[in-house]
């Protein structure tokens, strides 16, 4: 009798032990799981951060507002495959024969261009479409410009993935940069994070450019 007894508590502290161990094995599971996340975030955060500092040692003392949008061009193209940049400014006010509401298109090529037919999206762009993505001062996706006014066929839109970054300064708009490729390759929200980083400081410099211009 006492055996049996002694073998049913036995039982008992075995199922109670292999609970306690399976429990134990999920909670190391998803211990693993966020310390796994959290490296593959810092990563990114690291890999954010080392593009907004080179990008910014690519355009110190760069005074020429063209070659400035042609650096950053060149190095975003670098930085992010396949990708186009179109660069919208809105007019300086003040400027002789510039009305406020007109824009500066400035487009740098690719050297490794997309299908042609992609390549023009800037084109579909009037000044009514520059201005109200310039004042929403936030990263519109093609449904949000298509709101705002944009027509462009939607078997043309189909073959792009395309989205506008406000460049913002001082708390005024310079216009924005447009970066667009291939739908086959979608924008990821990690390479619009990256270049949403460089903005401010892009936009800072071209202010800059402007001002010494005009000092002239």
């Amino acid at each position: 009798m006492n055996d049996e007894i002694r073998n049913k508590r036995l039982r008992l502290l075995i199922k109670k032990f292999n609970k306690q161990r399976k429990k134990q094995a999920k909670q190391i599971d998803i211990l693993c799981n966020d310390i796994m996340t959290a490296h593959k975030d810092f990563l990114k955060t690291l890999h954010t951060i080392g593009f907004a500092a080179d990008f910014y040692n690519a355009i110190a003392g760069l005074t020429d507002l063209n070659e400035l949008l042609c650096t950053a061009s060149s190095y975003i193209q670098k930085h992010t495959p396949d990708i186009h940049v179109a660069f919208f400014l809105l007019a300086q006010s003040g400027v002789e024969g510039m009305q406020p509401d007109n824009f500066e298109l400035h487009v740098f090529e690719s050297d490794e261009p997309i299908d042609p037919d992609d390549r023009r999206v800037e084109n579909f762009f009037n000044t009514e479409l520059v201005t109200n993505i310039s004042k929403s001062n936030q990263i519109c996706t093609i449904e949000d410009m298509l709101g705002m006014g944009l027509q462009c066929s939607p078997v043309f839109l189909e073959k792009i993935s395309t989205a506008a970054i406000p460049l913002v300064t001082g708390g005024s708009s310079m216009g924005f940069m447009l970066i667009y490729r291939s739908s086959r390759n979608q924008l990821t929200a990690d390479e619009l994070k990256a270049v949403s980083q460089i903005t401010p400081g892009l936009a800072r410099s071209i202010a800059s450019c402007r001002a010494l211009v005009s000092n002239i």
